[in-house]
């Protein structure tokens, strides 16, 4: 009785690793779908906002592809969603110095209608080039 118990225990503890490593190896699976730049790239002129948002936000994570990445960032400081603006705005702060064309383009963002949008073209100008004078009042809409 107690050899059909042991082999009872020992094929239940089989199945439990068999399923951990299976669930394992699914899950790494999904790891190996990430997009490359030129993919995410594309992703920006797609016609769904989600697309551009996911793609917007990643984008800056490649910093070795900064004089690829920043031109079509500055293109989405013009979409029509505030979220793809916003996110623009932080991401080209985050490229510092390398974004640097970035900065008139900046500056025209810091009157978007969106005051998320216009306090992060104010940080990111500060993060490219500290030496610009900020914005006096981010919150309030410059006139054109």
């Amino acid at each position: 009785m107690l050899e059909t118990e042991l082999l009872q225990w020992t094929s239940a503890v089989h199945t439990r690793i068999r399923f951990i490593l299976l669930f394992g190896l699914l899950i790494c699976a999904g790891c190996a779908k990430t997009k490359s730049t030129d993919e995410l790239i594309a992703d920006l002129k797609s016609g769904t906002e989600r697309d551009r948002i996911i793609a917007v936000r990643l984008l800056p994570q490649r910093t070795v592809d900064a004089a690829k990445i920043v031109p079509v960032m500055i293109d989405c400081l013009k979409d029509k969603q505030g979220d793809v603006r916003l996110s623009a705005a932080i991401g080209l702060g985050s490229f510092g110095e390398e974004a640097r064309l970035a900065i008139p383009d900046l500056q025209a963002a810091e009157n978007d209608r969106d005051v998320r949008v216009r306090r992060a073209a104010g940080v990111a100008l500060s993060r490219i080039d500290p030496k610009l004078p900020p914005k006096t009042d981010p919150f309030k809409r410059r006139s054109k």
